[in-house]
């Protein structure tokens, strides 16, 4: 049977997040859905990247499904997005090797970020507004990040992981006008990882949380500490890689 690879776009604002739930709306759920329609009422499950929480966006989630159809790709892409909402859509479809993994397989996974530092009202959907900040002060912080090691302080507790270690490949804060976006790339991602980061930087920037005990958390990690996080509607899935 073939697998189809596809690259996902997506407001999260309507969204549960990703995951597919019993009750509430997610991605995964609605592509799911619009396959559905396409495969005679018979379900197909939907393989994605990432789990996405609850309001975060993408413009580069990779899915991947198992589907017997005669319809070619440009085909198939055109008549999954007939069928999806206006807040979600295919960007891509390819025929890939049954061994391929949207989330196994993935090398690389890339997000950003979005601050806003002053008042304009119309992205606040998709922006973060936090006021004046420190750019040198954010990149400091954001440096100390990279590399290979254990993000228990930042993320949220999971008894089902096997350990809580990612490699940061890049972690940098860059300002275009009045907003300010976190750029971070790495192997893997803890759940509200990128949304702890964001969080406890930016309260350095503000003066509410010091450098050093921001470099204590990633040098010595524990659970449950009392750290920030920011909310979900600045961040976005931009991009994974794959070595194909």
């Amino acid at each position: 049977m073939p697998r189809f690879k596809i690259t996902v776009q997506y407001d999260g604002t309507g969204f549960r997040g990703w995951q597919l739930q019993k009750k509430d709306r997610t991605v995964q759920g609605e592509i799911e859905d619009a396959l559905q329609i396409l495969n005679q009422k018979e379900s197909i499950r939907v393989h994605g990247a990432g789990r996405t929480d609850t309001g975060v966006h993408a413009t580069g989630q990779v899915a991947h499904f198992d589907f017997n159809t005669d319809l070619d790709t440009c085909a198939l892409q055109d008549a999954i997005n007939g069928n999806l909402a206006r807040d979600v859509k295919i960007m891509d479809c390819t025929v890939v090797s049954p061994e391929f993994h949207a989330r196994f397989s993935a090398t690389r996974r890339y997000y950003n970020y979005r601050c806003r530092t002053n008042n304009f009202l119309l992205d606040r959907s998709y922006t973060w507004k936090i006021g004046s900040v420190s750019l040198p002060l954010l990149n400091e912080a954001a440096g100390m990040i990279v590399g290979n090691h254990d993000f228990t302080s930042f993320s949220r507790n999971s008894e089902n992981l096997e350990h809580r270690r990612c490699i940061v490949y890049d972690s940098v804060w860059k300002e275009d006008g009045a907003v300010v976006n976190y750029q971070v790339s790495g192997n893997r991602f803890l759940h509200h990882m990128v949304r702890y980061l964001v969080g406890t930087m930016v309260e350095i920037s503000r003066g509410k949380y010091k450098l050093e005990q921001f470099k204590e958390l990633i040098n010595h990690p524990i659970d449950n500490v009392n750290i920030y996080k920011a909310p979900p509607q600045g961040l976005a899935l931009t991009q994974v890689d794959y070595d194909e």
